[in-house]
């Protein structure tokens, strides 16, 4: 009759050492699987921001519309569009799918606050202490937001509108005035710097 044989204790012992490293290796795989997931998931929805970033902008900036504004106080105007530090603007095509009582203008602001670009629009049309505008944070890690405007002559300007040409109090006519073109420039830590030229429609 034949004894059988079991395993020996180095066997075993080589059998367990094996196995924990397939475990250990099995276990990196899968931190690193899940890893690039969140990475390549942060990735995504960071170009999806920039890239509804960049479509609210061609949006909004090609439906500028020569309507100056109220101001808040008093009886002066603030110009159809104004940019130096920030992006002011009056715009067309407000979509009122519920059928509201308002304008189909809006008056929107694009700034620039600590790394962080702000799209921002009022619920009327004529400037007013209250209600405050409707915020909305679009970018984050924001290096720098630029605007260059170009005019009727194709000469580009830094800000908008261009000097009175009264020399002194602008006109109606120069408050309505509305660059053919504008150029936004967004410098992004992380994308670099992005350059978009838009027409203005009409």
């Amino acid at each position: 009759m034949k004894r059988q044989r079991g395993f020996t204790l180095v066997e075993i012992m080589v059998a367990v050492v094996i196995a924990a490293v397939l475990a250990i290796m099995a276990f990196e795989a899968m931190q690193n699987a899940l890893k690039s997931r969140d990475r390549i998931r942060t990735n995504a929805a960071r170009l999806q921001s920039v890239q509804f970033t960049m479509r609210s902008l061609v949006q909004d900036l090609s439906q500028l519309y020569p309507r100056p504004v109220r101001e808040p106080l008093g009886p002066g105007y603030q110009p159809a569009v104004a940019g130096g530090t920030e992006l002011v603007f009056t715009r067309s095509g407000w979509s009122n799918p519920v059928g509201l009582e308002r304008s189909t203008l809006q008056r929107v602001r694009y700034s620039l606050v600590d790394g962080k670009l702000f799209r921002e629009y009022w619920m009327a049309l004529d400037a007013q202490i209250y209600p405050p505008p409707v915020s909305r944070q679009l970018l984050d890690d924001v290096v720098n937001f630029k605007v260059r405007y170009m005019d009727a002559g194709r000469t580009w300007q830094d800000s908008w509108p261009p000097a009175a040409q009264s020399g002194g109090t602008r006109t109606q006519r120069e408050l309505g005035l509305r660059p053919i073109a504008v150029e936004v420039t967004l410098e992004l830590k992380d994308f670099g710097v992005l350059t978009r030229l838009i027409e203005v429609t009409g």
